[in-house]
């Protein structure tokens, strides 16, 4: 288990982190999420060892993590770190790369290791290539599978899919959790893009200017959102004032995702289509509503100009109300 105790890091007067908790088990995916800024890719370094910690204590299982002041080489053993900068041999093969760390004691089953990280990160077709002649989002994909050559038991990824064109993203993704779940392999995840991890992560941690505002499962922080920050990572998101939407003469605002609207026949409540977005299998309708916009799904285009009906569910507004 990693355990992650009361920590807090500045760089310089300001606070970067504020009094992180935290814990996640063998085998169990973690996503950090939260705006540019908001301390995600320190959280890991900090994790990873690479600075000191003045407060708070980290530690794998019961050993305790250190940064550079008690190692020269920041990183246990057990750990591998993927950083956004990949530090791969630019002229020797994927193969070379991925294989670089491991022993050379039996050739075969070095080889059957190569291949297999190869086919996980689904570069069979470059395999005997030399990195530099690779794309970003190849580089990137050699840099998870050395990542993982020598079975480390917790995983550190920075925005691992960023450099990724979305042809390759979503198999990749589903293909690298599988094989972590599998081996039974620990992971924390720093992203900004919810496709990332909402069907892979088992908590969701969220971060708000170096403080921990939400710490979670995927489903629960989505259903029971409490504030923009955490409503805006899963999708496009509606406020609206408790008096706006009810008889209440309750103060609040509650967020509404725009699969939540319902078009009806009949309302209290109306708006006027502004705009239809096509979106694959739906449309996005941008409703003006009280002197602003807000958004619904809907299966079919609407024609601007039109009145509509709609309503919303209150149990919705029993889940969602908040003054963040």
């Amino acid at each position: 288990m990693l355990q992650v105790n009361n920590i807090s890091f500045s760089y310089k007067v300001d606070s970067t982190l504020k009094n992180i908790n935290f814990s996640i088990g063998q085998g169990e995916c973690l996503a950090i999420a939260g705006e540019s800024g908001s301390g995600k890719s320190t959280l890991l370094k900090l994790i990873h060892g690479e600075y000191d910690l003045k407060e708070g204590e980290i530690y794998w299982n019961e050993e305790q993590i250190l940064g550079p002041e008690f190692n020269l080489i920041p990183g246990p053993d057990y750990m591998k770190y993927v950083a956004q900068e990949f530090d791969l041999m630019p002229f020797t093969t994927v193969e070379n790369n991925i294989g670089k760390f491991l022993s050379n004691v039996d050739l075969d089953k070095k080889q059957e290791r190569i291949t297999e990280l190869v086919e996980v990160v689904e570069l069979e077709e470059v395999a005997k290539t030399k990195v530099k002649y690779l794309s970003g989002g190849q580089k990137q994909r050699a840099a998870l599978a050395r990542a993982l050559a020598k079975e480390p038991e917790i995983l550190l990824l920075d925005e691992p899919f960023s450099h990724i064109d979305n042809l390759k993203k979503q198999s990749l993704r589903r293909s690298l959790f599988h094989y972590l779940k599998k081996q039974n392999i620990s992971c924390i995840v720093a992203t900004h893009d919810r496709d990332d991890v909402v069907s892979f992560a088992d908590k969701i941690l969220f971060l708000y200017r170096g403080e921990s505002i939400a710490y979670g499962t995927p489903k629960d922080l989505y259903q029971h959102a409490k504030n923009n920050l955490i409503a805006s990572f899963f999708d496009e998101f509606n406020e609206f004032k408790i008096s706006e939407i009810t008889d209440s003469q309750k103060f609040g605002i509650v967020i509404v995702y725009p699969h939540e609207i319902q078009i009806v026949k009949s309302s209290d409540l109306k708006g006027i289509v502004k705009q239809s977005f096509f979106n694959g299998d739906h449309y996005l309708i941008k409703l003006g509503f009280n002197g602003r916009n807000i958004f619904i799904k809907h299966t079919k285009l609407l024609e601007r100009g039109r009145q509509i009906y709609f309503q919303i569910d209150e149990l919705i507004m029993q889940k969602r109300v908040t003054n963040f």
